[in-house]
């Protein structure tokens, strides 16, 4: 007969099943000894080496109940059929340790068949010894004892009631082995959804940091990639005519001054912004949103890159956080343009409310090496889109230069 897998080997009892097989080893012994002097079964004396064994093999392999529940089991019924066959004189410690055993293997059995033949082949056992007991009792020729005179005779009632005694018995110790092994399952199932509910928030906690670092890594970009290429192109048009047109130059130098400072508040809104908790009010947290577009426009135009923005449809109220995606949207996109357009690209911003969307397109003429597949900035762009929920298209145009267009249903909250 199979045994459940334990982490500890079967081979060691535990400590506190090992005091409760001695503390019935010692009351089994006195029990057999008590019964003697009380006669039971008519027996003054009793062979001590008799009670010795009895008693050891009734209670010993009860420190193993929980390694080998279906195994202490059998071996503790056995011994109660050969100590009750021999007629010694116990009749109460007997039926405790069977009932220890029994309960430990509905309790501790984890494959609940083997729970129940080990326990069915018990109760057959046990009812089985008990008919039979009762029927070489009933026709043996002896007139001592109870009075066997008609049909329903004391000894008769006698018998009942150990009947009746031994159903309650192995039914109260089913049905507690049972609650019993359920409330474990209950615990042990409870402690691992425990387990999986720690790694789940410590898999969330990451999660928002590492979603955290790219917020921060997308925000510096945008900011910085921009006024840097502005101050890349102001720089290299001062060093072109600083010799020949020096009131150029100078401006230029102004305008890379201005650039830098621009940078360097939009960098301190940045961190304000990040500093922010996220249960504060979302408005405090935008540093710009689609009226800073004409400003953006400006810039543009001011550092070698002539565009256009046009206004379609009536504006409607947009939500902050769409507001200022859309933004570094059209940013990222001037910024290219300026990079990889070349010195006779010209871009145009158009934003459309729609009945049912809002459309921001950048569209530039000039070079289109940039490929669909570039860097950060586009990676960038694209989880923009994400947050706002909506969609992007970024692609090279056939007649030349790129196309980013975002486009953000209305009435379509933002996916996490």
């Amino acid at each position: 007969m199979g045994e459940p897998v334990r982490a500890t080997p079967w081979w060691v009892p535990i400590r506190g099943d090992v005091w409760l097989a001695a503390a019935l080893f010692v009351t089994a012994v006195l029990s057999t000894a008590l019964g003697a002097v009380a006669g039971i079964y008519n027996s003054q004396e009793v062979d001590l080496r008799v009670a010795l064994l009895y008693a050891f093999g009734l209670t010993a392999p009860l420190a193993w109940r929980r390694r080998l529940p279906g195994t202490t089991a059998v071996v503790v019924s056995l011994a109660l059929f050969l100590g009750m066959t021999a007629r010694v004189p116990e009749l109460y410690v007997g039926n405790v340790a069977v009932f220890i055993g029994f309960y430990t293997v509905g309790a501790w059995v984890d494959d609940r068949k083997r729970a129940f033949l080990v326990r069915a082949a018990i109760i057959v056992g046990m009812f089985t010894w008990l008919t039979v007991s009762m029927f070489i009792d009933a026709t043996a020729p002896t007139d001592e004892g109870l009075s066997r005179a008609g049909l329903f005779s004391p000894y008769v009632a006698f018998m009942l009631i150990q009947f009746l005694i031994n159903v309650a018995f192995f039914g109260g110790a089913y049905y507690f082995g049972d609650r019993t092994y359920e409330s474990r399952r209950q615990r042990d199932m409870l402690a691992e959804r425990t387990v999986e509910l720690e790694r789940e928030r410590e898999t969330t906690a990451a999660q928002a940091v590492a979603l955290d670092r790219v917020r921060i890594a997308r925000e510096l970009h945008d900011v910085v990639a921009h006024h840097v290429s502005a101050m890349g192109v102001q720089a290299g048009a001062a060093r072109t005519v600083w010799d020949t047109n020096p009131d150029a130059a100078r401006r230029a130098l102004g305008d890379i001054e201005q650039a830098a400072r621009e940078a360097l508040s939009e960098l301190r809104q940045l961190l304000e912004t990040l500093r922010t908790p996220v249960d504060d009010d979302p408005s405090d947290a935008s540093t710009v949103g689609l009226d800073a577009l004409p400003g953006l426009v400006a810039h543009a135009c001011e550092n070698g890159l002539p565009t256009t923005l046009t206004i379609v449809g009536e504006p409607v109220t947009v939500s902050p956080t769409v507001q200022v995606n859309a933004f570094r949207i059209a940013q990222e996109a001037l910024t290219n343009a300026r990079r990889h357009g070349g010195p006779d690209a010209e871009a145009d911003v158009r934003v459309r409310y729609l009945p049912d969307a809002l459309e921001v397109e950048i569209v530039n003429s000039g070079r289109s090496a940039l490929t669909h597949q570039g860097g950060l900035g586009l990676i960038g762009m694209r989880e923009r889109a994400a947050a706002s929920g909506g969609s992007i298209e970024i692609s090279p145009r056939r007649e030349g230069g790129f196309l980013v267009r975002l486009t953000v249903p209305r009435h379509e909250r933002a996916r996490a």
